[in-house]
This record gives C-alpha cells, sequence and structure tokens, in this order.
C-alpha cells in the first residue's frame, strides 16, 4: 500500500498542476477559473506551512 501523500505536498503538487493546465487552457475564462483554483490550493499551502508544530498546545491551554 502507497504511503499517504502529505497535505502541504498535495496542495503544492495541486497548485502546479493548476497553473500548467491554464498555461494550457484555450479561452481567457479557462484560463482565469485555473488560476483561481491555484490560488486557492496556494493558500491553503501558505496556510499549512505558517502553522506551528505546537499551534495545538496553545489550543488546549486555552480550552482548559
Amino acid at each position: 500500500m502507497p504511503a499517504a501523500e502529505s497535505d502541504v505536498r498535495f496542495y503544492r503538487r495541486r497548485a502546479n498542476e493548476e497553473m500548467a493546465a491554464a498555461e494550457r487552457a484555450v479561452t481567457p475564462e479557462a484560463r482565469d477559473r485555473r488560476m483561481q483554483l491555484a490560488g486557492t490550493f496556494l493558500e491553503r499551502l501558505k496556510d499549512l506551512e505558517s502553522r506551528s508544530a505546537f499551534d495545538w498546545l496553545d489550543e488546549t491551554v486555552e480550552r482548559i
């Protein structure tokens, strides 16, 4: 069974795939949709990369 892909790797791969698809798009509308989707994946990637490995500690302390 292959190893699961990490979220960071998934979002980076999907953003790259969408940007490549945008370059191949036939219409400006299709290009814009692909770039918008790539932007969504990049935002999610940025959010994941900005988190600390210890963020869960802060959330646990706030609940106590």
